[in-house]
């Protein structure tokens, strides 16, 4: 049976865990737009602005995500993109929670869509 090796390390919630797989997916391209349109993609649901930068901020809080600042650019009229990136922590979470899930899955009997 799977145990939270890390018991001091708070479980994601499922959005934040998207959120972070996102940007772990887009690498040097993920930005808040960028972001939102791949969580939409793989989700098949569009989510607000609020649903994306809210917890965003969060994850900055918690030093789960880094953000810097892109260079200005003419189409968006001379502001900059604002990047995010995994910190050695939220690699941590991401892998911790992975582990959770894989460990709640385990031995589960195949699911087929109900009628």
């Amino acid at each position: 049976m799977f145990i939270l090796a890390n018991r001091s390390m708070k479980l994601l919630t499922r959005q934040e865990e998207i959120l972070l797989l996102a940007i772990w997916r887009l690498q040097k391209n993920a930005y808040g737009m960028a972001i939102r349109e791949h969580v939409a993609r793989v989700t098949g649901r569009t989510w607000s602005f609020g649903a994306i930068y809210a917890p965003l901020n969060r994850l900055l809080k918690k030093e789960l995500v880094a953000a810097f600042a892109g260079e200005p650019t003419p189409k968006r009229g001379g502001r900059r993109k604002i990047f995010y990136e995994l910190t050695p922590d939220g690699k941590r979470a991401l892998i911790e929670i992975q582990k959770v899930n894989e460990a709640i899955w385990a031995g589960i009997p195949a699911l087929s869509p109900a009628r």
